[in-house]
């Protein structure tokens, strides 16, 4: 009678709540891994396949045990039983799934509802004609064999492909089920329903006042058997549920059968807007009402923001921002989980990227999933979004499937305020495929402030259609369209590698040949993978907004955390991530945080030590120990004691570097960003970097104390906000940690650590280098002192204790207890984000400008050579280049005293020019250009004048374009070495600066 009775609760019996419905329909199912025959009928016995709650991958044992290529494949079944109310029948019913991977086949009740075959976006179906009053069956059919074809044309999938996209098959993401009145506004879900639910936007913003004009339209369907009269209804009220504002549109009628759109708005003021680590969220409600009565009523997130993308930067809300952040995997997995982790988790994980400083995350190759995506809306990360690829342009029934791809993905996520721009292709894509995509932007989502384009897209002709561009590799300027690198800094490093003097004294670099080639880049030390980070950043840094008329809108790293996709490293995995894939930190981590504290200049000083303070002491000699004895104040003298290059990590003016309290030295920048002090001999202590502004106050600091000997373990849980949640999905991340006598860590402890589990829990594990990465042993040891592991709940409430101990440690024990969630016939009210809060860690947009103006670009008149197109060395076009023997003549629009000049050669990453340049007949500079990943820049002495000549005074040095590991297709990284002579001058861009 009580589960009667909580059925009816949650469903609502009879017509008098016949408003809409919405459930988690996660809960309740059962799996099985192969064909089934028959499994879609009724009265199939599915008794003993495997209870599960979604979202579950159903090979989720294979992510970071197995390499990408050896995910496990084929058929798997998922069925559940469900109970609806009495008055079903005279209702519509509608099931959303947010994804499936590859394929899944539906049926209910033993008929066949459709299909979906694209792996990636979300999808709906209706189920109103096969439900039925009381319990009901669904089944559903997945395969995801990496050669999946199409049923109706025999196409495969481009992006479902072993090298970028993580096969966790099945039901890797959330379900729910809606019941709404045959009049309705109707789901986001083009696939099988052909339908594009509500849209909010705004206009007309006044960011300083708080004010724009929001517009809320839906597509309203009506099912009725005669025409129906409505009104429609909106409030807007912010996430404590205090109304805002509310609007209406006049009343209208719609026909039997017939679907219209309706729309309101009004101009709101006190809004709150989305921004940089601002998760400023509404909910829009928006209300069908006949004769005055709700009927269906839509609860739509969102977020408004102000948007420009034009002279080579990006503005949100007014303000420039450069481009800053990670290409990151959409599978965004976990060790023995995949992508399926609860929404609190989402919001940690993402938010250790913006924690790193980063303001954007470009998914790779395929849109993501709708829990990161909401992630990303509450913390304030902006996000470039693909639809799938893989990495090229394609044609015929490829691109079409591309194109339904992004249209559905743009119907889904166009009320998301952190999508900031809609990605076309992994590679360059045609000015017709561009126009496509911008075509499929301007119908289903024209008031979003959102931006199409694509990798690469450099040219004039291109960028007339795209509206951003960037290369994968390399650092791209314009004044016109924002180029940004898509995915920069691609070596790899291990987290237990600290540096060659800590255990395990790994040899920076050693690790297996890749291609046959040898592969340091990939086989990193913490220490030299966070200054190669440090390096790469730079490039773009020293381009960004402020530095002139063409500028680098900035760039992602490849990638945030350790990936169970393609690798060249030592491991199974991919290792170049900031955190690995427990998203522990590494000292890339911080170094970004350095670097990227601002929207473009640096905002908060900032310093890291990179690595710790935990090395060999050495031993006193007889002499020393007689003169401590005696207490002579003389330097005492050790053997074996460790003596290192000490770096530090900063964005202020100077560092200055004290142990135990004593000056150590005091550093100006070696290169961007980096102070060195080499041969710090290792005591004990406290080592303490300060740092100090151009005046010498100190602005930021960085400590690290040595840890004692290893003691004991220490256990600490993060969980839910509201605390574990008891439905089968729900996940416990679990830190442990070897520590001293005085609880700190000790930052070079590999100790193997023996977990016990006891209560309604299921242990998930963690990772670690060794046989299968240890994925799901109960035995594991920690790096650096530190490691992670997962805990899923049960269905079942109650005391879960997690024990760990660990050879001549005091063990550690940790309780949780575990929360009831309520489900009643298979369907719960409570969803995954149910008390995940939006953020706010960085504030509303500040009203400062972010830049501050460091050199001006000079206009150049004419210019003049005796070969080659001299235009085409300032064309704003970086496919085109100069090239020629003679010098290069440039004439100024007016005089001036010029400071630098910024060059992009030809064959830049390989080739390196002798070159003079005069201003009126003197010398300005003259030496060997250095190699580059795009620009250099070349500081010039002060001399005003209005002629500028630029001419080699010997042979072009270096070879020809050379092989490069990085990536697979070698013309990605072609600078054009090969073809150029070692007598001619190449110039793909130059831009001549003055002094503000």
């Amino acid at each position: 009678m009580k589960h009667l009775l909580l059925i009816a609760a949650l469903l609502g019996a009879t017509q008098a709540h016949a408003t809409r419905e919405v459930y988690n329909f996660n809960p309740g199912w059962r799996l099985h891994v192969g064909d089934a025959a028959g499994a879609e009928s009724p009265t199939f016995d599915d008794v003993k396949w495997k209870a599960v709650t979604l979202p579950r991958a159903w090979n989720e044992d294979d992510a970071f045990a197995k390499d990408i290529v050896d995910h496990s494949t084929g058929i798997a079944w998922y069925r559940k039983r469900f109970t609806l109310p009495n008055d079903v029948t005279q209702r519509k019913v509608f099931i959303e799934f947010e994804g499936a991977r590859q394929a899944a086949e539906v049926w209910v009740n033993g008929q066949r509802i459709g299909l979906h075959e694209n792996g990636v976006t979300a999808f709906g179906f209706d189920l109103s004609q096969v439900v039925k009053t009381g319990e009901n069956l669904i089944a559903v059919r997945t395969d995801n064999r990496w050669d999946y074809r199409e049923q109706a044309t025999n196409q495969r999938y481009q992006w479902a492909d072993r090298n970028f996209n993580a096969n966790y098959g099945g039901l890797p993401k959330n379900l729910r089920l809606h019941i709404t009145d045959k009049l309705y506004q109707t789901l986001p879900l083009y696939s099988n329903l052909g339908t594009t639910g509500v849209y909010v936007h705004a206009t007309h913003f006044d960011i300083p006042a708080g004010k724009a004009t929001i517009t809320a339209e839906a597509q309203v369907r009506n099912e009725n058997a005669s025409p129906q009269r409505f009104g429609y209804d909106v409030t807007l009220r912010d996430t404590t549920g205090r109304v805002v504002a509310t609007f209406k549109a006049p009343a209208q009628t719609v026909a039997a059968g017939a679907t219209t759109t309706v729309s309101a708005k009004a101009p709101v003021t006190g809004l709150d807007f989305w921004s940089w680590g601002h998760g400023a969220l509404y909910d829009v409600h928006t209300t069908l009402t006949v004769n005055g009565k709700p009927i269906d009523t839509v609860v739509t997130r969102t977020g408004f923001r102000q948007t420009e993308f034009a002279n080579g930067m990006v503005k949100l809300n007014g303000r420039v921002i450069q481009l800053k952040g990670y290409a990151q995997r959409t599978s965004n997995e976990w060790p023995a989980i995949g992508l399926s982790v609860p929404a609190w988790l989402s919001d940690y994980s993402n938010g250790q990227m913006l924690a790193s400083n980063a303001n954007l995350v470009r998914w790779m190759h395929t849109a993501p999933w709708k829990q990161d995506v909401d992630s990303l809306d509450r913390i304030g990360l902006m996000q470039a979004m693909p639809a799938g690829d893989s990495e090229a342009d394609v044609t015929g029934r490829r691109w079409e499937q591309r194109m339904e791809a992004m249209r559905d993905a743009i119907i889904y996520f166009r009320n998301s305020p952190s999508i900031l721009m809609y990605e076309a292709g992994n590679r360059g894509v045609s000015a017709e495929h561009m126009a496509e995509v911008k075509a499929i932007r301007d119908r289903y989502d024209p008031h979003g402030g959102r931006a199409a384009g694509s990798r690469e897209m450099l040219s004039k002709a291109l960028q007339d259609v795209a509206e951003w561009g960037g290369e994968m590799l390399y650092i791209n300027k314009s004044a016109r369209r924002p180029l940004w690198a898509t995915e920069y800094s691609r070596d790899e490093g291990a987290r237990k590698f600290w540096d060659e003097l800590s255990p395990p004294f790994h040899k920076n670099g050693d690790g297996p040949p890749h291609k046959g080639q040898p592969a340091p880049s990939y086989n990193h030390n913490q220490d030299s993978h966070a200054l190669e980070n440090v390096r790469r950043w730079a490039d773009y840094w020293r381009e960004r907004p402020g530095t002139g008329t063409r500028v680098s809108s900035g760039g992602v790293n490849i990638i945030f955390s350790d990936s169970n996709t393609h690798h060249r490293g030592a491991e199974n995995y991919r290792r170049s991530g900031e955190v690995d894939a427990m998203r522990i930190p590494k000292d890339g981590f911080f170094a970004h945080q350095v670097m990227w504290d601002g929207w473009v200049d640096i905002e908060k000083p900032r310093a890291h030590i990179l690595g710790h303070w935990n090395y060999d002491a050495g031993r006193l000699t007889t002499a020393s120990a007689m003169a401590a004895a005696h207490m002579l104040e003389q330097d005492l003298t050790f053997v074996g004691r460790t003596l290192k290059t000490v770096t530090v990590i900063s964005s202020a003016d100077r560092v200055l570097l004290t142990l135990n309290g004593k000056p150590v030295g005091a550093a100006a920048a070696s290169e961007p960003f980096v102070f060195n002090f080499p041969g710090v001999a290792f005591e004990p202590g406290e080592l303490r970097a300060i740092g100090l502004d151009k005046n010498g106050h100190k602005v930021c600091e960085d400590v690290r104390v040595t840890a004692g000997a290893p003691a004991a373990m220490k256990l600490t849980a993060q969980t839910h906000p509201q605390g574990l949640q008891a439905d089968g999905a729900d996940l416990a991340l679990v830190q442990v940690e070897v520590v001293d006598a005085q609880g700190r860590r000790n930052p070079i402890a590999l100790d193997t650590v023996k977990f016990t589990l006891d209560g309604p829990a299921e242990w998930r594990g963690g990772i670690a280098q060794g046989p299968g990465n240890f994925v799901l042993a109960r035995e594991l040891p920690v790096e650096g002192g530190v490691n992670r592991v997962l805990v899923r709940s049960t269905t079942e409430a109650g005391v879960i204790r997690l024990r760990a101990e660990a050879a001549g440690l005091a063990p550690a024990t940790l309780e949780l207890r575990s929360q009831v969630v309520k489900v009643a016939g298979g369907l719960s009210a409570r969803f995954p984000a149910d008390g995940v809060a939006p953020q706010s860690a960085r504030g509303e947009t500040p009203a400062t400008p972010s830049l501050t103006v460091s050199r001006i670009a000079v206009p150049v008149a004419a210019l003049e050579a005796g070969s080659g197109v001299p235009a085409q060395a300032i064309d704003d076009d970086e496919t085109t280049a100069w090239t020629g023997k003679g010098p290069l003549r440039l004439r100024l629009a007016e005089a001036a005293t010029l400071s630098e000049i910024t060059v992009k050669l030809g064959g830049w990453r390989e080739r390196q020019y002798p070159l003079r340049i005069n201003v009126d007949g003197q010398e300005v500079w003259r030496g060997v250009t250095p190699r580059s990943l795009g620009y250099v820049t070349l500081p010039l002495k002060p001399h005003r004048g209005q002629n500028v000549t630029l001419e080699l005074t010997g042979e072009a040095q270096g070879g020809a374009a050379t092989a490069n590991t990085e990536v697979a297709n070698q013309k990605i990284v072609d600078t054009g070495a090969a073809s150029l002579g070692r007598g001619v001058l190449s110039i793909v861009e130059l831009e001549l600066y003055r002094q503000p």
